[in-house]
């Protein structure tokens, strides 16, 4: 299958370069793809360009014309290199680079519109729009969410890490009254100890005992009855919070999940949310919290797109391709309905643009996402 995506992107890359060959035309709409072809990231590489593919044969119109370089992974020189092959071609926009690493580098081609696949920060800052998920899309929209189940006591918790700084200056942007942020080591060996403090359990568990103890002296049937209930409970006495917002990945969130619930911290009183999953089912295998609540991609067009790009190639995609998808589609529509585009002002535009992500908007030189809410429910995800 490898050998085969190969030869595909090779001849690919041959019946682009033809084309651009066959001499300049003013309606063509030219656009660069910058991905990791060689390097650690080689087959996000392929599986991004493959997505173009999948978008060019939806909107179905001859005259866009893909110019794909490889911007090789964590390569300054390579990315400049394919860059400015890119210019020469003939394109003025760009889908690329993946990541906000070499941002700085991309100011110097002033001329040339970058539409990054990058979430962190949503800004559109002089010649780059960044269409990622970003976190403040995410947060905006789990605030809607706790508003609305009328949540007043938040604890915001994240792991001490190289991001934490930037995940302190998107919280300021959240509307909440009444929130605390925790910061934990990603260690499992001391998170557990951590969660303990944060939800005072020993003090709980404590507090269980005393009461058992002085019920078991007792002889009446009301106490008796009691005593039979708290032998079923783990601690005695509620958290000082009735939501938490997890903003992390992978088996560093489960172990946060699985230490609050080790806590005994009621996923019934308490609303659990975290940040976008990408609707990875190994949530459901490894994962004790029955109601996990998280912003993300319109499921229906994600599950969607999923379908017909294993239909299309018979493998599987890599989640962040669906934005390259819609970056193309995004190009394309701003190119139709300016009839070109000159510069990055024809991408602000005052409606609401669909795409397999959701809604998302370009306005006060911002791009932000209207995500949907879901949950988990009985190992399925279900929108809220």
């Amino acid at each position: 299958m490898i050998k085969n995506i190969i030869t595909f992107l090779s001849y690919i890359f041959l019946l682009l370069n033809g084309n651009l060959a066959a001499g300049e035309n003013d309606e063509k709409l030219r656009v660069g793809l910058l991905a990791p072809f060689s390097g650690e990231y080689k087959n996000l590489g392929e599986s991004l360009l493959l997505s173009t593919q999948l978008a060019l044969n939806e909107i179905d119109n001859e005259n866009i014309i893909i110019i794909p370089r490889d911007s090789g992974s964590n390569d300054k020189a390579k990315l400049n290199k394919a860059i400015k092959e890119i210019i020469e071609n003939g394109a003025k926009i760009i889908i690329g680079p993946m990541t906000s690493s070499f941002f700085e580098d991309l100011r110097k081609y002033n001329d040339t519109i970058f539409i990054s696949l990058s979430n962190k920060d949503p800004k559109i800052s002089n010649n780059v729009i960044n269409i990622g998920i970003s976190l403040e899309s995410q947060l905006k929209a789990i605030e809607q969410l706790l508003i609305k189940e009328k949540k007043k006591k938040t604890i915001i918790l994240y792991p001490k890490n190289e991001y934490e700084k930037f995940i302190d200056e998107k919280i300021k942007s959240l509307k909440l009254k009444n929130y605390k942020v925790f910061k934990y080591d990603s260690d499992p060996r001391i998170l557990t100890g951590e969660i303990e403090k944060l939800t005072n359990y020993s003090q709980r568990k404590k507090n269980l005992q005393r009461r058992k103890n002085i019920l078991k002296k007792k002889d009446d049937n009301q106490s008796k009855r009691e005593l039979k209930i708290l032998e079923r409970l783990y601690t005695l006495g509620t958290v000082n919070f009735d939501s938490v917002i997890v903003i992390d990945f992978g088996n560093s969130l489960k172990s946060v999940l699985s230490s609050l619930i080790y806590t005994d911290v009621d996923d019934d009183s308490v609303l659990f949310t975290t940040i976008n999953q990408w609707f990875d089912e190994s949530i459901f295998r490894e994962n004790s919290v029955k109601n996990l609540y998280f912003p993300s991609v319109d499921m229906k067009q994600f599950k969607k797109y999923n379908e017909n790009y294993f239909k299309t190639f018979r493998i599987k995609p890599d989640e962040i391709t669906i934005l390259a998808y819609d970056a193309l589609g995004l190009i394309y529509y701003v190119w139709n309905k300016n009839n070109g585009i000159n510069n990055i002002n024809n991408f602000f535009i005052k409606e609401k643009i669909q795409g397999k992500i959701g809604t998302f908007e370009l306005k006060d030189k911002k791009v932000f996402q209207r995500l949907k809410i879901y949950k988990t429910e009985n190992n399925k995800f279900k929108e809220y």
